[in-house]
Parts: structure tokens; C-alpha cells; sequence
């Protein structure tokens, strides 16, 4: 008997730490978000309250006063290289992301504390950039609080915040052609050249045009069967105006997509062509 009391007992014990235990979603759930820039990637993490139905900038977020920009815990930034933030440039590591909202414009900090979630824990002398941006009146209402990336470049991409009908956004740079440039100064005198990602780089970014075409020439012997790489040839051929030498490479790629069945550049091919008639 005393057994199954003591039995009884434990799984009642049990039964109780279970329900102290108790799980539920959290009224504003966290994101994290990858997002691949330059040479390396920024991580992005903060949590995401809704609206209900309150009253958000100037009431629930007071103005003139610091935010951790989110909700629960900190919002934090981590890069994986350098980068320039409002005019400053920043190193690789973690960072604070916090803001001062304003009915017009926000101040927005990048500081060393990846920790604040209230205003009396912000320290201003851990900034390490601090800069405004102005506030656009969205004409629809987001009820999510919103921290996404847009308009990814190579070197560029902008970081936007979106609440209720409120956003402002600032770009974050990075400065990747001198890394790029000895890369390929380097890599183009070895055996094993880059021409084909190298003419890529150069014609993206408006560089010499010639010697992307230099470039691509080699590449087309490197593969020769590669479509794409005789298309970049002919594109390339067109915007310096060599029309006839773009057709004839155009051709080649149309040739070599039809027989590899890619429509895609089966369609591409056949508008470069149009183009240069």
C-alpha cells in the first residue's frame, strides 16, 4: 500500500511540474534573418510585436525616447565583414540595433550593447554610428512589426522597418571593389583564370568593357559548350557596339541552348538578336 501511495504521489508531483512548465506562444515571436551581402552575409534577429488595435508611434513607442526597436529582447546585427553604416564605417562583429522615433524623422544607433531592451540600460558613449532618417506614412497599416531587407545589391542593400503606417529605412554599404580588384589581379595570372566571373565583375560594375570582352573570349575556350558564357560574350559585344560579332556569338549560344533544351536562354538569345537587327 504504501507503495502505490508513494507511486501516487510522484506522478502527482510529476503532473505539477508539468504544469508549471506550461509552453505557449509568445505574444511577439522573434525572427531571424541570413541574408548574404558582399563577401560575406548579415544576420539580422529581433522579436515582433502586433498592433491590436493600439495607438503605436507616440503612444505605445513614445517619441523622443530610445526603443530597442522591437519588442522582448534586444535587436542585434551581426556582420560578417566591415561595412558603412550612416557614414561610418563599422568591423565585422555583433552589434546593437535601437532607434529614437520621432514623428518626422528617427534616430537611429548602432552601439556595442547587445543587450538593451530598456531605455535606462542605453549607454551613448557605446554608439558606434548614430544618424536620422525620415519617417514615410505608409497608405495601409502593418500589423507585424516588420525588419526586412531590400533592395540587395552587390555592394549595397537597404534596411527597412515597417509598423503600423510607419517605415523609415537607411542603406548599408559595403566597399568590395578593392577586395575584388586584387582578387582578380591576382587569380587572372595563375592557371586556373577566372575569365568568365571576372568579365562578369567588370561588366556589372562599368568597368572596361574591352577587356571583360578580352575576358570572355578566353572563357568561351576554356568551355566551349557553355551557352551562358557565349551569350555574356555577345551581350557584352553588343554594348560596345560590335553588332556583327555579337550576332555571331548569340548565334553560337542559341545553338548550344537548343541543344542542351534550356528555353530560358533559347528566349534570351532570340531578343539579343532582335535587339541587334
Amino acid at each position: 500500500m504504501k507503495k502505490y501511495l508513494l507511486l501516487l504521489a510522484l506522478l502527482l508531483s510529476l503532473s505539477c511540474l508539468e504544469a508549471q512548465n506550461l509552453r505557449t506562444p509568445s505574444p511577439s515571436t522573434a525572427q531571424s534573418i541570413k541574408q548574404e551581402f558582399g563577401l560575406g552575409s548579415i544576420e539580422l534577429s529581433y522579436s515582433r510585436p502586433n498592433v491590436k488595435g493600439r495607438n503605436i508611434f507616440g503612444d505605445l513607442v513614445p517619441f523622443g525616447a530610445v526603443w530597442r526597436t522591437g519588442a522582448n529582447s534586444a535587436t542585434t546585427l551581426t556582420f560578417t565583414d566591415e561595412v558603412i553604416i550612416g557614414g561610418t564605417k563599422i568591423a565585422a562583429g555583433k552589434y546593437g540595433l535601437l532607434s529614437i522615433p520621432g514623428a518626422s524623422e528617427w534616430t537611429m544607433i548602432i552601439t556595442k550593447q547587445t543587450d538593451v531592451t530598456s531605455p535606462s540600460a542605453y549607454q551613448q558613449s557605446m554608439d558606434v554610428a548614430r544618424f536620422t532618417v525620415p519617417t514615410v506614412s505608409l497608405p495601409f497599416s502593418i500589423e507585424s512589426f516588420m525588419i526586412l531587407f531590400d533592395k540587395v545589391r552587390s555592394n549595397e542593400l537597404e534596411l527597412m522597418i515597417c509598423w503600423d503606417q510607419t517605415m523609415v529605412s537607411f542603406p548599408i554599404k559595403a566597399d568590395i571593389d578593392t577586395k575584388i580588384m586584387a582578387q582578380i589581379d591576382n587569380l587572372i595570372n595563375n592557371d586556373n583564370r577566372p575569365y568568365y566571373n571576372a568579365a562578369m565583375y567588370y561588366m556589372d560594375n562599368g568597368k572596361d568593357l574591352g577587356k571583360a570582352a578580352s575576358w570572355l573570349e578566353e572563357a568561351t575556350k576554356q568551355t566551349p559548350n557553355a551557352y551562358w558564357v557565349w551569350y555574356q560574350k555577345a551581350r557584352c559585344l553588343s554594348m560596345l557596339g560590335k553588332k556583327v560579332e555579337a550576332k555571331t556569338a548569340s548565334a553560337k549560344s542559341l545553338e548550344l541552348a537548343k541543344a542542351a533544351k534550356n528555353p530560358d536562354y533559347v528566349t534570351l538569345n532570340e531578343k539579343l538578336q532582335a535587339s541587334l537587327k
